[in-house]
């Protein structure tokens, strides 16, 4: 049995030891309270789409036929850090386009997803995504009038396709092809002649028809560090631009 001293001791330790958990429950929210706000670009979006990774590809004007191309991760609640880049990319030979059509060689502005699924020539250098090695019949839709307009499609070795315009034999396109990822710009729903194919590839050495490049092996690290459960989302266009997507 314990003697009134003995317990009023008792009972001071536990005031001081709930006392100084709340000291450090209150620190705690003060710290966060005044901690810097978060920083760089990603964090100034009005939404990311529930994306807990991100790719900016940042141009200082709508001529410009070159980029900043940064890949951004998050936990949610947090903010979003730079985890790879900054890489300098190519562009469209028109520069960037709010309102692409097919042809006209621009890049559209706009926030996107990354399609589920990388192509590519090569084997599969070791991604978390879904591959599809390209093979002889490939190609991309890029017919306006045709009705698998903007889709990959795949025919018999040899054939001739059904859709013209500027479909892409795909498994031929040596340099650009060797591995690339989808923009799903014009995909959800396709509107005819909005523009098509437009993709994450291999530098080809100058600017492309519409298309986002980047060197090899910075477009590798890039694809190698995408994770599907990520929902990835491309963002594309001006600073100013991007800060309102």
């Amino acid at each position: 049995m314990l003697d009134a001293g003995h317990e009023r001791r008792r009972c001071g330790r536990k005031r001081q030891h709930t006392g100084m958990r709340v000291l450090a429950i209150l620190l705690a929210v003060a710290a966060h309270a005044h901690a810097a706000p978060c920083s760089g670009l990603a964090n100034q979006l009005a939404s990311t789409q529930g994306a807990t990774q991100l790719v900016t590809v940042v141009a200082s004007g709508y001529k410009r036929t070159t980029a900043s191309l940064v890949l951004w991760e998050r936990t949610p609640g947090s903010c979003w850090q730079r985890v790879a880049g900054p890489w300098r990319a190519r562009l469209g030979r028109s520069g960037l386009s709010d309102r692409k059509r097919e042809g006209d060689g621009a890049t559209p502005t706009g926030a996107y997803p990354l399609g589920p699924t990388v192509y590519g020539i090569a084997a599969n250098p070791g991604l978390r995504s879904a591959y599809h090695r390209l093979v002889c019949g490939d190609w991309w839709d890029e017919d306006p009038y045709s009705s698998g307009y903007n889709t990959f499609r795949h025919l018999p070795c040899g054939k001739a396709p059904p859709f013209g315009g500027g479909s892409e034999a795909l498994w031929q396109a040596t340099v650009a092809y060797q591995q690339f990822a989808v923009v799903e710009y014009n995909a959800h729903p396709v509107v005819h002649g909005r523009g098509s194919a437009i993709f994450l590839h291999d530098d080809i050495g100058g600017p492309t028809n519409g298309c986002i490049s980047l060197p090899q092996e910075e477009l590798l690290r890039l694809l190698r560090g995408l994770r599907p459960a990520a929902h990835p989302l491309i963002v594309i266009g001006t600073v100013a631009e991007i800060r309102t997507f």
